[in-house]
């Protein structure tokens, strides 16, 4: 009978057996842990690839909204462009037959104011129409629609369709050029202003008294020169 705890070759096998059978079991969990995460790996790897392809989509979705904005916004540019387009061209044909109904009041009245004006006590000796002014090198000063003249008066005549408060203002500058003008060609004149419209506003009307102009208004086919009172002077420049 073998000592007390002595091995014997029956142990030693018995637990070489038992080792093996544990290195076995080690290994089938080791290789579960690993399947087990392998897996999880490749569930994430699909949520990955999932989450890929769901934000491609969003893009492309957001990219297609931007699309589709953008030619939304050249339509309306395009829209606006072509109002632009038809203002202007409404702008220049309204500006265009303004013209034409002035030079028609212009042409009207022209004839009948040296008449007028004589009725007032002032005789000219010379009318004309759409007189440009410019300096010594031939720079554009002033342009006047109606121009009465003697030799020691002129009267200086804007024609509207339809005065307004910024053509009356418009016409003060126009007869302040007019006096430099002649100051340096030694004219020494007596400058008056007019204004003249086939519509005139009576708060436009007395506005243009204040200035100091006759005010012209078309009374049938002939021309009337208002003035507001009997003691009432014109404004010299």
């Amino acid at each position: 009978m073998p000592p007390a705890n002595e091995l014997t070759i029956q142990d030693i096998w018995a637990l070489f057996q038992e080792t093996d059978q544990l290195i076995k079991e080690g290994a089938k969990e080791t290789t579960r842990r690993f399947q087990e995460t392998d897996k999880k790996f490749q569930e994430t790897d699909q949520l990955i690839k999932e989450g890929a392809k769901e934000t491609t989509r969003k893009f492309q979705e957001t990219d297609k909204k931007f699309q589709e904005t953008d030619r939304q916004f050249q339509e309306i540019a395009q829209r606006f462009r072509e109002t632009e387009r038809l203002v202007d061209k409404t702008s220049k044909s309204i500006g265009d037959l303004n013209n034409r109904i002035g030079e028609i009041v212009e042409h009207l009245m022209s004839p009948d104011l040296k008449a007028k004006f004589g009725a007032l006590g002032y005789r000219f000796e010379k009318t004309a129409r759409d007189i440009s002014i410019s300096d010594a090198e031939g720079g554009f000063i002033a342009e006047v629609d109606v121009l009465l003249e003697n030799t020691s008066l002129a009267i200086a005549v804007e024609v509207k369709t339809k005065l307004s408060q910024h053509d009356v203002d418009e016409h003060v500058n126009r007869m302040e050029k007019l006096r430099r003008h002649a100051d340096t060609h030694n004219d020494t004149r007596h400058y008056l202003g007019a204004v003249s419209a086939a519509v005139i506003k009576d708060e436009v009307r007395d506005y243009a008294f204040k200035k100091g102009f006759f005010v012209i208004v078309l009374s049938g086919d002939t021309v009337n020169i208002v003035r507001p009172s009997a003691d009432w002077k014109p404004r010299t420049w």
